[in-house]
């Protein structure tokens, strides 16, 4: 199985132990996000010391304030590090309003620019902002993978669907609650289909409680197998096939 995000940085446990308990899961590669430089150092480091590891950096949406022509020169060295597989997270959150919208928006300009020009997957965040977010993406990331992590945009399964967005479910899918999320995990395709962690946080029912870790990916993703009258094996081959060919790992 495949863990498409995750956040080594913010976890409590050193990065060896969480990989050493991913590989002993099952899990055989992950990508690290990064959502600011320190976080990007930080996730690059990780995939130096550890072949599972892979990195998408990116100025997360509450990470954005001041975002200038300097904060992108700082992710076009980024992007030239090894392993560096995608761009992002990035996008646009209307929850928190941890930064300035115009300041959201523009980072998120940026980065879409710096994919295209880089030909690297998107890896976007977006809370409360699904209009804007969508209406960016469709003027603005057209010819590279988009990819929805943490997917919440249940209204919205159909034109994701028709743009060809991956959908990437975290262990909120898992939650009684979800109700909404599961029948939109059920509509999504298989060639459409990713499994996230975004740990440490939301961890999958069955480790409810806890902090979240890749190893545990594997909850998320036998939950998803069950709910779409899959077998796991078919979920993940599904998986696996649709983050080799988006990351090129």
């Amino acid at each position: 199985m495949i863990d498409t995000h995750c956040h080594l940085d913010a976890c409590d446990d050193p990065v060896d132990d969480l990989v050493a308990r991913a590989h002993d899961a099952g899990v055989g590669r992950m990508l690290a996000i990064g959502m600011n430089p320190i976080s990007c150092e930080h996730a690059l480091q990780a995939a130096h010391e550890h072949e599972e590891v892979f990195v998408s950096i990116g100025h997360h949406p509450h990470e954005s304030a001041g975002f200038d022509q300097h904060s992108l020169a700082e992710l076009v060295a980024f992007a030239d590090r090894p392993k560096v597989q995608a761009i992002g997270e990035t996008g646009l959150d209307y929850h928190r309003d941890y930064a300035p919208r115009g300041d959201q928006v523009r980072a998120f300009e940026f980065q879409m620019e710096l994919a295209q020009q880089l030909h690297m997957p998107l890896v976007i965040h977006t809370r409360d902002a699904t209009e804007d977010t969508f209406a960016l993406l469709e003027k603005s990331a057209g010819g590279v993978p988009v990819v929805l992590h943490c997917f919440s945009a249940a209204d919205w399964v159909d034109e994701c669907i028709e743009r060809g967005y991956y959908c990437s479910f975290a262990g909120n899918v898992t939650y009684p609650q979800a109700g909404a999320l599961r029948k939109a995990a059920e509509r999504v395709p298989d060639e459409l289909l990713l499994v996230e962690t975004d740990a440490p946080f939301l961890a999958p029912q069955e480790f409810r409680g806890k902090p979240n870790e890749p190893a545990y990916v594997r909850s998320t993703a036998a939950f998803l197998a069950e709910l779409r009258g899959q077998t796991y094996e078919q979920l993940e081959s599904a998986v696996g096939s649709n983050a080799e060919w988006i990351f090129r790992w």
